[in-house]
């Protein structure tokens, strides 16, 4: 399906952005003079100007235009200011933007009657291949994730998929992580036995002196809200992640939390659609968006690391009943997940 015009500008003027056409502090063109060149309405411009807002890029100034703020450095000259006092924020409970229980149970009653007797099958130990394919079909249309079904791996719960990304790249690394940041994170990979280095966040994420002095091989940093800080990584620091980890073996792990609730009118960049190097595991779960009751996660995984996944921890039995998998899986094939989180978008955009 061919993308809109204003989705086609947006990237090729991000692409520009990012490699130093228009550099940090440049204004771009006006959106008069793109739309005479282009032929296109000076609405259509805005719209993609204003998603290069959105993510950061640009900064938009009343009556002067669009400034560029995204930098392109290999880290910042200096050290950014240590992050000071924050104000502490939970995590948005599920009752606040509740999935609607009468659609959740309507799908329930479908799948009892559509699978019957698949419910009391045993899962494949990387997930039911149903949900896998509708996870993989909604992050490609709303997340701009290309994976196939055999790189993802569904867990319960954020946490043991923690544990299974220190069995696959090894515990003799030294795992990064974001300072302050949620506390189990710090807890299962300790527990499963590898080192830990905190490393301070300033105002869009962690300190760029900490991270070129750091000895870890692996940055867990969750870009969209970092918990419990709720600090966001710039368009610039998430490209100075992805060049810290293309050097030297390293890898990212992208805890996209609470991402699909923001209020941008175009869903967030990943750092794993962002990365050509094959080196970010996403890990994401269905907490926020359904129900914490439903305790179901998933990762993707970069295809040069299959293989690896399989020999070290595939032998792994799946820890998600087969019935929450094919419920999830209706809920995606239905349009009811995309639906629900669309309107809580929504609602939190007119709260703004």
């Amino acid at each position: 399906m061919k993308k809109p015009t204003y989705l086609q500008l947006y990237e090729e003027v991000r692409e520009d952005i990012v490699r130093g056409v228009y550099p940090y502090g440049t204004r771009l063109p006006s959106k008069r003079l793109v739309a005479e060149e282009l032929e296109i309405s000076t609405i259509t411009v805005e719209h993609a100007y204003a998603l290069l807002a959105d993510e950061g890029y640009v900064d938009p100034r009343e009556r002067s235009g669009y400034f560029v703020t995204f930098r392109g450095d290999d880290y910042f000259e200096g050290a950014r200011e240590p992050l000071g006092n924050f104000q502490i924020e939970q995590p948005s409970p599920a009752a606040e933007y509740g999935f609607p229980f009468s659609v959740m149970a309507r799908a329930m009653r479908k799948v009892i009657a559509d699978r019957a007797e698949q419910l009391l099958e045993k899962s494949p130990n990387q997930g039911c291949l149903s949900l896998r394919m509708a996870i993989s079909e909604y992050l490609f249309r709303n997340r701009g994730i290309k994976a196939t079904p055999e790189q993802i791996v569904i867990g319960s719960g954020a946490e043991y998929l923690y544990s299974l990304i220190v069995g696959l790249l090894g515990r003799e690394r030294i795992f990064a992580l974001e300072s302050p940041s949620y506390p189990k994170i710090e807890q299962v990979y300790r527990a499963s036995g590898v080192r830990c280095e905190l490393l301070p966040l300033s105002a869009d994420g962690v300190d760029s002196a900490a991270l070129a002095d750091t000895r870890a091989s692996v940055l867990h940093i969750s870009p969209y809200r970092s918990f419990p800080t709720g600090i966001t990584a710039s368009a610039s620091k998430k490209h100075e992640y992805i060049r810290w980890a293309d050097r030297e073996n390293r890898y990212l792990v992208e805890d996209d939390f609470e991402s699909e609730f923001s209020i941008s009118k175009k869903s967030e960049e990943t750092l794993y659609s962002l990365s050509k190097q094959g080196n970010v595991i996403y890990l994401n779960t269905f907490t926020q968006t359904v129900s914490p009751a439903l305790r179901v996660g998933y990762m993707v995984l970069p295809t040069a690391l299959l293989a690896c996944f399989c020999e070290r921890v595939g032998f792994f039995s799946c820890t998600v009943p087969t019935f929450e998998q094919y419920l999830l899986c209706e809920l995606l094939r239905s349009g009811d997940f995309e639906r629900h989180v669309n309107r809580v978008r929504r609602q939190k955009r007119k709260g703004r």
